[in-house]
């Protein structure tokens, strides 16, 4: 699953007429650039969530027969509902294999066979992407990979769900394996971050990190993060 559905009101102006998910780096849009990487990997069943200019990236894949995948939509133009409350809206779509959910406005060249070779073999609800760099909201992980917590080490607000005695900051990619029968641990409702569902269900499932700063990550929310883009992503 693409979370494509944001308003993406930091890399305005573009996104005053147009959704994130189609700003171009190097003549691809992010979505089709993430439809690609995800073929590399065998997946060629997506389904995309759409909100914010809705009507442009259900017409971009239509033009472009998905970019060669099979996509569905996930629509939630009349309310967009976070990333939590998007992947449980579009529950009906997976089926018993574990699968990848992902921000359509990050890039990466992560081996992502690996990622989900990890995932199997450690057999947590979900497994995340993360990094060391720096920005100032960080999952908390134990000495195991076992997420812990949350910290913004902006606001100095945190939240530990677990007894740990050392944690280990990491910065999140927006890149999930998941098992789905994350579906049936999920009690909140309508619009939720994923972030507070993954904080909650630690408490007593297995929710695992999978470090990548050894590859190229992106996250281009910005107008800036465009050029960097470019030059990391040919």
């Amino acid at each position: 699953m693409l979370l494509a559905a944001g308003l993406g009101s930091r890399l305005k102006p573009w996104t005053d007429h147009h959704p994130k998910s189609l700003a171009i780096v190097n003549g691809k849009s992010l979505l089709q650039r993430n439809i690609e990487y995800l073929q590399q990997y065998g997946i060629n069943q997506v389904i995309v969530n759409v909100h914010h200019f809705a009507d442009q990236i259900k017409e971009a894949i239509d033009k472009t027969k998905g970019w060669g995948s099979t996509i569905s939509i996930s629509d939630e133009t009349e309310a967009v509902l976070e990333t939590g409350g998007g992947l449980k809206y579009a529950a009906w779509f997976f089926d018993k294999d574990e699968f990848v959910l992902m921000n359509a406005d990050v890039l990466t060249d992560m081996n992502l066979a690996s990622m989900i070779q990890y995932h199997r073999l450690h057999a947590p609800l979900a497994t995340l992407a993360v990094t060391n760099r720096r920005t100032s909201r960080y999952f908390l992980f134990d000495n195991d990979d076992n997420l812990c917590g949350w910290e913004n080490i902006k606001t100095g607000e945190v939240k530990l769900d677990k007894s740990a005695a050392t944690v280990h900051q990491k910065a999140f990619s927006g890149i999930h394996v998941i098992n789905p029968s994350i579906f049936s641990h999920i009690t909140m409702q309508g619009k939720f971050s994923i972030v507070d569902l993954y904080l909650q269900l630690s408490k007593n499932n297995k929710i695992k990190g999978f470090d990548h700063s050894d590859s190229n990550f992106i996250d281009v929310g910005k107008p800036e993060s465009i050029l960097l883009a470019e030059q990391l992503f040919h």
